[in-house]
């Protein structure tokens, strides 16, 4: 909470032998000074017990009307600053009592994307978020940082500057100037991916009412959509059916089977333990749980295969449900059995989420509503992806189509 002191500074005088009364502003433990512009002499300071006793003169009460309206000006700006920015300093209220205003958008672009992922940091640590998206946001600022420092010659860059040239160029500078681990330039996906978190990080002020409006919803690209990697029928069964002679091959076989049955993602897969898997008043037996992405719930009825992957590996110790193995190595090891399994595709891990979509659900008629459901997926919209690509499914409805007009 902030506090107001007034004093009188005795060191300085003018010619009525009249000191300026001086306010001492106090907020979280640093001080400030200013002069109220008003003057008194010692004697009166003292007499009236710094102006709180009744007064009579009325240049007395002059003075006192003046402290008391500084005094209610100081706490007003300071509430209007932290309902705009919560980490208002002394400098900023000192500022605006001078009339130097900062106005919503004014707040450098930085500032507030290092308020969001320090939000978003506390989202991860309880659980509702994902580290990878932690990661995202904070390469992201990362990009940002050094597009104003590479090519503005600046530290910050005020939002309220932001215009149509700032987000182009800066789409410009990430697709063919910006570097990372030796590679130059950025996929278009990927730019678009890191506009869609400048634009999240802005809306997080306006809700805040840090900020009024969104600079870069003027960038209006979109992801190029390409055509999912999934296996079909009888490539599953290929690598369901494959004997591997080495334990690590079997394990990762294993696991990809467990996503392309139940659509788990990898930090999915990896975070599962013995009481993900509920039994329901039925007797059926679910996979329940919250996908780390998104937070939202991704429960999958247990399919045979699936329950079998479990009770192999029942034994492991402790709580976990399946081995746990990095994803890097999980899609190193998806290569050679691709190899074995004479599978011309590029398998990861995010090939099986593809293959329970299409070939596991939507392929056998499973509602695209339910499917979408147990993936997690925020909108229908990502789900009808997999959908188009189900060339089974168009001859299926084709083929009655053929029977009504035979």
């Amino acid at each position: 909470m902030i506090k107001t002191f007034f004093y009188l500074k005795t060191d300085k005088q003018n010619s009525n032998g009249e000191s300026p009364i001086y306010a001492k502003i106090k907020l979280l433990g640093k001080t400030t000074t200013l002069s109220t512009g008003k003057n008194i002499c010692k004697e009166r300071w003292d007499f009236t017990n710094k102006l709180r006793n009744k007064l009579r003169l009325n240049t007395e009460k002059n003075c006192k009307t003046a402290i008391d309206v500084l005094e209610n000006k100081i706490e007003s700006i300071y509430f209007e600053l932290s309902r705009i920015n919560p980490d208002a300093t002394l400098s900023d209220i000192k500022n605006r009592l001078n009339g130097k205003y900062m106005k919503l958008g004014d707040i450098d672009i930085l500032t507030l994307f290092k308020k969001h992922n320090e939000y978003f940091k506390k989202k991860f640590e309880a659980g509702e978020r994902s580290k990878a998206s932690l990661q995202k946001y904070s390469r992201a600022k990362d990009l940002l940082c050094n597009y104003i420092n590479k090519k503005h010659g600046k530290t910050s860059f005020s939002i309220s500057d932001i215009d149509n040239q700032f987000v182009y160029n800066l789409e410009s500078f990430l697709k063919y100037e910006s570097s990372f681990n030796y590679k130059v330039g950025i996929s278009h996906n990927s730019v678009v991916k890191y506009f869609q978190c400048f634009k999240t990080v802005c809306y997080y002020g306006i809700k805040r009412n840090i900020i009024t409006t969104n600079p870069f919803l003027a960038y209006d690209e979109k992801l190029d959509i390409k055509e999912a990697v999934f296996l079909t029928k009888d490539e599953l069964e290929r690598i369901q059916n494959k004997v591997f002679h080495t334990g690590r091959l079997n394990r990762v076989r294993d696991i990809f089977l467990f996503s392309c049955y139940t659509s788990y993602a990898p930090i999915d897969v990896q975070n599962l333990t013995k009481k993900n898997v509920i039994k329901d008043s039925e007797g059926t037996l679910w996979l329940k749980t919250n996908r780390a992405k998104t937070n939202i719930p991704t429960n999958v009825p247990i399919l045979p295969t699936v329950k079998r992957i479990i009770d192999k590996y029942s034994n492991l110790g402790g709580e976990r449900l399946l081995p746990k193995i990095s994803n890097q190595k999980v899609n190193e090891y998806l290569k050679e059995i691709g190899d074995l399994c004479q599978i011309d595709k590029k398998l990861t891990h995010y090939v099986a989420r593809h293959t329970f979509a299409t070939t596991v659900t939507l392929g056998n008629g499973v509602g695209i509503e339910n499917v979408s459901k147990m993936m997690g997926h925020t909108s229908i919209k990502m789900t009808q992806h997999y959908a188009k690509v189900l060339d089974s499914n168009v001859k299926k409805d084709m083929d009655k189509l053929s029977l009504k007009f035979a």
